[in-house]
């Protein structure tokens, strides 16, 4: 039988040792483990595990030469490069397709029930507009459109603007973004990369809320929204936090699926 080591502390890690716990699987130490499993994002700042005291290099070191593999997600190039050059065995979860959208709907929900204690109006009737429509935006916008906010999704290509449209959503073209920034309630953001600048935070209204669910560096401009006195929240790693449960059993199930193959 297969020995597991599993690294991390949240709620979503917590909940997938148990679980291999209760399937009977034995949960060791790396050095004579068959599988590692680390935390999503792999790291936030590249030196450090997420959530752990334990270096990245360190960790590498420790697997490097062995057959065991590693799961884990959001690896960045560096670690990539490293674990590479070492010849690791590594599955970067977050590329899963399957993992992706699934995550999309914990993800969807926390930023949901984030907006909803913090505002004092319902998102019910509220202005939303979405940043992205990839695959959080997509389950995000339907889950928005389902409780009866009226949803702005920006979009880039026609593609996405034909389907937002086709759902009944109101597409907002990137170059026609400034426009509305001005009129909405609440603002979700998805994009991985500096969309919401100073010019573009100092055209939305003191009283709208700004939740950016991309990962770092993020899509906002924090300092210059503070200095705006915006309401802005960074909401990370969502899926641990309001579902660690559901997220870990989506994980369990493609980890799983991955070496049932390997034998």
């Amino acid at each position: 039988m297969k020995k597991y080591c599993i690294i991390g502390g949240d709620n979503r890690t917590s909940a997938l040792r148990s679980m291999y716990i209760n399937n009977g699987s034995e949960i060791t130490d790396i050095d004579v483990a068959d599988v590692v499993i680390a935390p999503i994002p792999f790291s936030r700042d590249g030196k450090k595990i997420n959530g752990e005291i334990m270096e990245c290099d360190k960790l590498i070191d420790m697997i490097s030469g062995s057959s065991k593999r590693l799961y884990t997600g959001a690896i960045s190039d560096d670690i990539r490069k490293k674990l590479l050059e070492k010849n690791i065995e590594f599955v970067d979860l977050m590329e899963d397709e399957g993992i992706a959208i699934l995550n999309s709907i914990p993800t969807a929900e926390g930023a949901i029930a984030t907006a909803m204690e913090i505002t004092d109006f319902t998102l019910h009737g509220a202005k939303v507009l979405v940043m992205g429509y990839g695959k959080i935006g997509k389950t995000l916008s339907k889950m928005l459109h389902g409780i009866g906010a009226k949803v702005y999704v920006e979009a880039r290509n026609k593609k996405d603007i034909a389907t937002i449209e086709a759902f009944g959503y109101n597409a907002v073209n990137l170059d026609e973004l400034d426009n509305f920034l001005p009129n909405m309630d609440v603002i979700f953001n998805t994009i991985p990369c500096l969309i919401l600048n100073k010019t573009r935070l100092q055209k939305i209204d003191k009283n709208c809320l700004i939740v950016d669910l991309a990962s770092n560096p993020g899509g906002v401009d924090f300092n210059a929204a503070k200095k705006l006195n915006l309401d802005v929240v960074w909401a990370l790693s969502l899926p641990s936090k309001v579902a660690p449960y559901t997220s870990a059993q989506y994980l369990k199930n493609t980890i799983d699926e991955i070496e049932a193959k390997i034998n």
